[in-house]
């Protein structure tokens, strides 16, 4: 299982963390943010596809500013999946 780390950025949330094994996602953590929307976000992501996960959420904003914890969600996971590609094909 890989674990994989992201600093959000014009968030509420501080840092977002999660695991990929299996080419699913798995235990995501927000630190910051509003814990309730946050916890039920990481419940329902559970074992879900990370590439159609970032899909779903890029884009997602939060009223007056350029980005959301979702979206910030969704460039961890581009982030992630492109090291993890690299890494594949060195």
């Amino acid at each position: 299982m890989a674990s994989y780390s992201y600093a959000p950025q014009g968030t509420c949330s501080r840092h977002i963390s999660f695991e990929l094994k299996d080419q699913k996602l798995h235990n995501i953590k927000f630190v910051g943010g509003c814990p309730g929307n946050l916890a039920a976000i990481s419940k329902l992501l559970e074992g879900a596809d990370p590439k159609k996960t970032a899909d779903l959420l890029r884009g997602n904003l939060c009223p007056g500013k350029p980005t959301s914890c979702a979206d910030q969600l969704a460039r961890a996971l581009d982030n992630a999946l492109a090291t993890k590609e690299k890494i594949q094909n060195t």
